[in-house]
């Protein structure tokens, strides 16, 4: 049996370039929202570390060195490498409270994605001796 489609000149290997464009967007796409994810698991970290800081630290006895610590501790273990090191921890005593703050700016890895960078408060009344 014969072929009878015609045959049209210079069609050969058109769909191969529709094919990498379509792949090429789609990872861009699949590493964007990866990317977010990675974001939202920072922010918590971040959020768990200074609530466990000021939780630390809130102890009728304890300096703001111990919440710096305890923060610092709980970050090392959930977000170590070159992510965590985007975070920049702090504590203060006021004698009333202890509070702890985190300046945090996590670099994108896609070019088309921007930088997230904000600032997380936690707080806790400090206990007080009878």
């Amino acid at each position: 049996m014969r072929d009878v489609r015609p045959r049209l000149a210079g069609d050969g290997g058109f769909l191969t370039v529709q094919f990498v464009v379509a792949v090429a967007l789609s990872l861009l796409l699949l590493s964007a929202l990866a990317n977010l994810v990675v974001f939202q698991y920072a922010r918590g970290v971040v959020r768990a570390a200074l609530d466990e800081g000021v939780r630390a630290g809130s102890r009728a006895t304890a300096a703001a060195a111990e919440c710096q610590a305890r923060a610092q501790a709980v970050l090392d273990d959930l977000l170590s490498g070159p992510l965590g090191d985007a975070v920049v921890l702090g504590c203060a005593d006021t004698g009333e409270r202890m509070l702890a703050q985190a300046d945090v700016t996590l670099r994108a890895w896609a070019p088309m994605v921007p930088d997230w960078a904000f600032v997380a408060e936690a707080t806790a009344v400090k206990e007080r001796l009878p």
